[in-house]
């Protein structure tokens, strides 16, 4: 008899006695994904190296008690707005929205209490050859003072031996906002390595990226060209070469924590590659989104014990998150992330993982 490709267990309790539920999607050989329901996080992913063992190379907790105790965005699904809105406020229809902020004088990643945050209903487990899980999540009307009702489907799937598939589908009641991602911090070397990403190989898909100022939004200008500058990573080359270079916008990042602007006509196509030159690991990213953040993992401290009981440092990972572009709802020359009834939001974002040929 088979081994089922999807195994469930307990996680962790809430503080109200609600249960955190971890699911396994198994691909072929040791490749896994593991998801929890507290923020549908991508708690761990399994992935081979070019010596053929399996490792974990996403950063986060082996614990519940860890995500509950700090809020790091590890693996999370961020929402009702991924990103930065400006000062926390923007028009709708003519009507104003002051939304919380929490991120020096702005919004992030859906305010005080996103979905990060949220507890995720096991809707469909999806067995067979592309195992899956489907999570969803209510936002009410007033949420953060986002408006209107918005329903969420979330769904994980191994689509390749070694390929992890994240879709995301969102519809709501009245005219509102949505920009969803997901937050995982990746260090191809390992999560328990200790080993930074700054020699890490990067190949983004992108001519222009959005300068920013201090507070992380971006600048009232068009999207700049990357040629000339440390953010070109039209072809592969290691994420610490020119990090450290006396760049403004280095500087306003505290080094890369930039969007690059996509391909904006919705079609599913790679964006970003990426290379570990110990274990030869290699993950590509493919995405419909018309941005890609990529933050080099500036701001952690040393403050919080990861997996394995491991410090997170600086530049200890590397964060590559699709999504519509930051402050968009304030910038009409920006891809719109408004949504009205009877339309759907969509995301799709795929993890294809290899290693590297000798």
């Amino acid at each position: 008899m088979a081994r089922s490709k999807i195994t469930k267990d307990v996680f962790g309790t809430l503080p109200d006695g609600r249960t955190v539920e971890r699911i396994v999607l198994h691909g072929e050989g040791g490749f896994e994904a593991r998801i929890i329901t507290h923020g549908a996080v991508l708690q761990a992913l399994i992935a081979p190296d070019a010596n053929g063992g399996y490792d974990d190379v996403v950063l986060g907790h082996d614990a519940f008690a860890g995500y509950l105790a700090e809020r790091k965005f590890f693996g999370a699904t961020v929402g009702r707005y991924a990103n930065r809105i400006a000062k926390g406020r923007f028009s709708l229809d003519g009507e104003t929205v002051q939304l919380p902020v929490n991120n020096g004088p702005n919004a992030l990643h859906g305010g005080l209490d996103g979905f990060d945050r949220k507890l995720w209903e096991i809707a469909e487990l999806h067995e067979g050859p592309e195992p899956g899980v489907t999570l969803t999540y209510v936002s009410a009307h007033g949420e953060e003072n986002y408006p209107g009702r918005l329903d969420v489907r979330l769904t994980y799937r191994v689509t390749g031996p070694t390929e992890l598939s994240l879709s995301m589908e969102a519809r709501t009641d009245r005219p509102t906002i949505v920009n969803l991602t997901n937050h995982s911090f990746f260090n191809l070397e390992g999560a328990t390595s200790g080993m930074p990403i700054l020699d890490h190989r990067l190949t983004v898909a992108a001519e222009h990226f959005l300068a920013i100022d201090p507070t992380a939004i971006p600048l009232p200008e068009p999207p700049r060209a990357v040629a000339g500058t440390p953010f070109d990573f039209r072809n592969a080359r290691p994420v610490g070469e020119r990090i450290r270079e006396n760049d403004q916008q280095l500087r306003n990042g505290k080094g890369y924590d930039h969007t690059y602007c996509l391909a904006r006509d919705g079609k599913l196509r790679l964006a970003a590659r990426l290379e570990a030159p110990r274990s030869g690991r290699v993950m590509e990213l493919f995405t419909d989104q018309p941005g890609l953040q990529i933050y080099s993992g500036n701001y952690l401290d040393g403050a919080i014990a990861g997996k394995g009981g491991k410090l997170y440092r600086q530049s200890d990972a590397m964060c590559l998150e699709p999504h519509i572009w930051p402050d968009a709802p304030n910038r009409p020359d920006f891809p719109s992330p408004r949504l009205a009834p009877r339309e759907a939001y969509r995301h799709h974002t795929v993890y294809r993982f290899a290693v590297r040929s000798s």
